[in-house]
């Protein structure tokens, strides 16, 4: 067990909300920035109006076009969680809307690449489209878009990855982060991007009683939130108010059992009741599974089952998912051992002194699987980290993966700004980039890395930290408060769900399950026996002696046989 610093959020004093709320709670949302209710509103008219997105006029003129004159419409989406709801919701909505003719195409990772690139178009091609309408990608597709134009097909490009020095050529862009837009919020995922297009394209064509004519029901564009909130917390954008908003009603449709087959057959197949739903489920259940297919194989299939509408369909093809995300857990298990141990030779040889950045390569390495392999190794060493993995003989993928200090993509652009022959391509976010090198220039990017980082970055935010939300009082160990917390959300990226910090007394302990810790905790006080559970720990993590704990939980709640109760979830635990 690796001590960390324990800290507690800092909490202002300028909020104003209900004394309905509970004083733990009123806390945790303070820390939060959360200062009235009005930020607490989640109702759908409080959204970011679409207009302030900049483009969105010329995008529903080219969409609107596109249905009045019955063209075809081809979507090129992402391969990951992002892209295949922000797939699924853009084919579902345009086809509500009257669109005759919408397919897709969506990249290998190991034949084409991310993006639009010249390969996909070609793909596209065979497809005869009229338009390309780009999601969750496209804003670095600068010769992709080229080699749409030269042949004809318009280009739409949605996405919500930060853009380069130079923008595609496309006849529309519609992103967030483009230097000169107007949308307040810069968290949009890219299915966020697409929610906001189909908003803006329904509003245009029932100002012109297109629905009417047409003999086409009013699309209520609510029914896809379940899809929006999915891709959202899939990509770990953070979960600003806009976020929260929209994953809110998401989280309420699946909840209700009124969302898609696919989603609903996902969660099923992993046990999980749809009624008692959380942010979390999303994030660790639903996610992996449908990423399972873009990792190591086609999202196609994942694509296909948030398409699909029968449920026999949808639990067939959850099943698949299934069976690959288990194959994708024994290939990230075997790379993280090996990992693990070629770091500890290392630290070994440099008497544990943690550099202040880590790039570590493996021939034999899934490329799919390395930005999950870079987040473990990077959860566990708190430093800025990237994986790489062969493409072919002479270029390496690699995934990155930042702490909250650094921003990840600024690094990549100092290095291709100094080193322009060292990284071949290279996109992403703050904390979570990819790029591609070749393979000869390996050795000498890991020292430039780390020395553009150490640049950005000093030592003393390199400590490992964890960030509480303070002590809980013995009475507040509370069945309704733990509810409080749990319906409180959505918690998420940037907001995170509640976690308390304690010193413990061990009454009992045992393993259950394969390795998971059960223990029975008095607290600090004597005054409060609790149930408690840490996840992936046994015996074997604890020196024998050991009587009393300091950890950092969440409080939550134990279903079992039809009755609840408080449990604490061990997150970190050391030695008092």
């Amino acid at each position: 067990m690796q001590n960390k610093k324990i800290i507690h959020r800092k909490v202002p004093n300028n909020i104003d909300l209900p004394d309905l709320i509970h004083p733990v709670l009123k806390r945790v949302y303070a820390s939060r920035n959360i200062k009235s209710s009005k930020d607490l509103d989640y109702s759908l008219g409080s959204l970011i109006p679409f207009k302030k997105l900049s483009g969105i006029d010329d995008a529903v003129i080219l969409l609107e076009e596109m249905l009045e004159q019955k063209k075809r419409i081809l979507i090129v989406a992402d391969f990951d969680a992002d892209g295949a709801t922000s797939c699924a919701l853009a084919i579902r909505g345009l086809t509500a809307m009257g669109a005759r003719d919408v397919i897709y195409v969506v990249p290998n990772r190991f034949e084409h690449g991310y993006g639009l690139s010249p390969e996909i178009v070609d793909i596209a091609l065979d497809y005869d489209p009229d338009l390309i309408v780009t999601v969750d990608n496209g804003i670095s597709s600068i010769c992709g878009v080229e080699h749409a134009k030269k042949n004809g097909v318009k280009v739409l490009i949605t996405d919500h990855h930060l853009p380069g020095r130079e923008l595609p050529n496309a006849d529309v862009i519609i992103n967030p982060q483009l230097v000169d837009d107007r949308f307040p919020s810069k968290n949009l995922a890219g299915v966020g991007v697409i929610f906001y297009i189909l908003l803006a394209l329904r509003a245009k064509l029932k100002e012109k009683d297109w629905f009417e004519n047409n003999n086409i029901n009013y699309p209520n564009l609510a029914n896809f939130l379940d899809l929006v909130a999915l891709g959202t917390i899939a990509d770990l954008v953070p979960l600003d108010k806009n976020n929260r908003t929209m994953v809110a009603h998401g989280l309420k449709l699946i909840r209700n059992n009124k969302s898609k087959p696919g989603i609903n057959a996902l969660l099923i197949q992993a046990g999980r009741q749809l009624s008692k739903l959380t942010s979390s489920d999303l994030s660790f259940v639903v996610a992996p599974r449908l990423n399972a297919a873009g990792r190591l194989t086609d999202m196609s299939l994942g694509i296909e089952c948030l398409l699909a509408d029968d449920e026999d369909n949808a639990i067939e093809i959850a099943q698949k998912l299934n069976r690959l995300n288990i194959e994708r857990r024994k290939i990230q298990d075997d790379m993280q051992e090996e990992a693990l141990a070629e770091l500890e030779k290392y630290l070994q040889s440099t008497s544990g002194e943690i550099p202040r950045s880590i790039c570590i390569y493996n021939k034999d390495w899934h490329q799919g699987v390395v930005g999950i392999l870079a987040s473990k190794i990077k959860e566990k060493f708190n430093r800025p980290v990237i994986v790489f993995a062969k493409e072919n003989d002479d270029t390496l993928k690699g995934s990155a993966r930042s702490i909250s200090e650094l921003h990840i993509k600024d690094v990549l652009d100092e290095i291709a700004k100094l080193h322009p022959e060292l990284i071949l391509t290279f996109g992403g976010h703050a904390m979570a980039a990819g790029l591609t090198i070749k393979k000869s220039h390996y050795e000498n990017f890991s020292e430039i890395f780390d020395k553009v980082v150490s640049q950005y970055i000093s030592s003393d935010k390199l400590e490992d930290e964890y960030l509480t939300d303070g002590e809980l009082s013995a009475e507040d160990f509370t069945l309704p408060l733990a509810l409080a917390i749990q319906d409180a959300g959505p918690w998420g990226q940037s907001f995170p769900e509640p976690t308390f910090a304690g010193q413990f007394k061990i009454l009992d302990k045992r393993v259950v399950g394969e390795n998971h810790l059960k223990l029975k905790l008095q607290s600090r006080d004597n005054s409060a026996t609790l149930d408690a559970i840490a996840f992936n720990m046994t015996d074997t993590n604890w020196p024998p002696e050991t009587e009393q704990i300091v950890s950092t939980y969440r409080l939550g709640i134990n279903d079992f046989q039809g009755n609840s109760q408080v449990q604490l979830f061990l997150e970190h635990i050391e030695p008092s």
